[in-house]
């Protein structure tokens, strides 16, 4: 009897360990993860020398507590060390629709000066 309880709680515990794999949803997780991903949005504007409104634009998903969290966090360890600010290298992207519109506006203008 004693031998069978430890092969059930051995089963159950290797049943127990791959639940990650079977897609079943961990709330406090996914929040857990949706936080780190903010906190290090958050840094890496800082160190982009991007304002914390700018980051808010930018990131209009990610949680703003866990980004200002983030962004401040890496302003305080950037003035502690010295560290300057890396300039991004590429623009960030237009959002949808004012893209689509000076897609329209350029195409408007384009056939205007073809008259």
């Amino acid at each position: 009897m004693r031998l069978s309880f430890t092969l059930f709680l051995v089963l159950s515990t290797f049943t127990l360990i791959g639940c990650d794999r079977l897609g079943i949803p961990d709330p406090a997780r996914d929040a857990a993860i949706k936080e780190a991903e903010a906190k290090a949005t958050g840094s890496a504007c800082r160190h982009a020398g991007r304002g914390i409104e700018d980051c808010y634009a930018l990131n209009p998903d990610a949680g703003r507590a866990a980004v200002y969290a983030g962004w401040k966090e890496m302003n305080d360890y950037m003035r502690e060390n010295k560290i300057e600010e890396v300039k991004p290298q590429i623009a960030p992207s237009q959002p949808a629709s004012s893209s689509a519109e000076a897609s329209a506006d350029a195409s408007a203008s384009a056939s205007a000066s073809a008259h």
